[in-house]
């Protein structure tokens, strides 16, 4: 993938020197690649890891911040760089889509913080993931996760990591369009298993979300390679794989995210396809 040349968005905040602001309830919608140390300590417990969070994080209530170091090294200016490009083109292609669906594509902010952050869905910190919250139409990135994505997931190559912008990007796509107000009256309306299954189909849809991004990107200049790396990404966070290593065995009504197998198929699907109106993943036994 070649992002040289490519514009960069002027719809970053960098709160990496800054406390945060805001205070909310709302939950956060799922980190592209899992709530890492987080989900791994629920899934021990045997309990939904967004509800863990929820408690972990007083219910969203506001809490006070340290102030964060405002230096930052020649690396973290060259990845947020990256992340600046990569979520310009996230416009350029949602903004196509929508006009060709007859609507507006309302371009999110994207937040870079360290450490922690408090935000519409709360507070939260860098052990959370990236993810992305509704009540603010912002996606939340501590750039440390870049590390632990190559590190702990060996998931390394650059569109790994625009995978992750991708798919959080992919959950305001669904906001916009009311499905994830359409799945949260349906976790009302259930138990726990059901919720979870509600949150599968949620994630596999920002996974094929990322793929048709990825297929309609058109100044990345992405090959089989990039793709093969998101796919490996894809692989390394699935609920089964996560779980398995957690614990030694799979809970499959615990499952939030979706398996290796799920989110590798529905991103794969997305990028194939190109066609947003093929990502029903609702109605699908995938």
């Amino acid at each position: 993938m070649d992002i040289s040349g490519g514009r960069e968005s002027d719809n970053i905040e960098d709160d990496r020197g800054g406390s945060g602001g805001g205070g909310g309830r709302n939950i956060m919608v799922g980190g592209g690649l899992g709530t890492i140390a987080i989900v791994i300590i629920a899934l021990l417990l045997g309990k939904n890891p967004m509800s863990l969070l929820s408690s972990m994080n007083g219910g969203g209530t506001e809490q006070t911040q340290q102030q964060a170091p405002t230096n930052s090294s020649p690396e973290e200016d060259a990845n947020k760089h990256f992340v600046s490009v990569i979520l310009a083109e996230t416009e350029d292609v949602w903004g196509t889509v929508f006009t060709q669906m007859g609507k507006t594509y309302q371009r999110p902010k994207l937040v870079l913080f360290r450490n922690q952050i408090q935000g519409g869905c709360g507070a939260a910190n860098s052990a959370v993931g990236p993810f992305y919250c509704p009540a603010d139409a912002k996606v939340y990135l501590d750039m440390s996760f870049f590390d632990e994505l190559s590190n702990r997931f060996h998931a390394s190559g650059d569109f790994a990591k625009a995978y992750v912008i991708a798919h959080e990007v992919g959950h305001h796509v669904q906001n916009l369009l009311g499905t994830s107000e359409k799945v949260s009256r349906l976790q009302q309306q259930t138990d726990e298993v059901g919720g979870n299954k509600l949150s599968v189909k949620l994630e596999l849809q920002a996974d094929f979300y990322a793929g048709v991004w990825a297929k309609h990107s058109t100044h990345l200049k992405i090959n089989e390679r990039d793709i093969n790396d998101a796919l490996v990404a894809a692989s390394a966070i699935g609920d089964d794989k996560l779980q398995q290593q957690a614990q030694g065995y799979v809970v499959p009504d615990a499952f939030t995210h979706g398996t290796s197998q799920q989110r590798m198929y529905w991103f794969k699907k997305g990028w194939e396809t190109g066609d947003i109106n093929q990502g029903d993943t609702f109605g699908s036994d995938q």
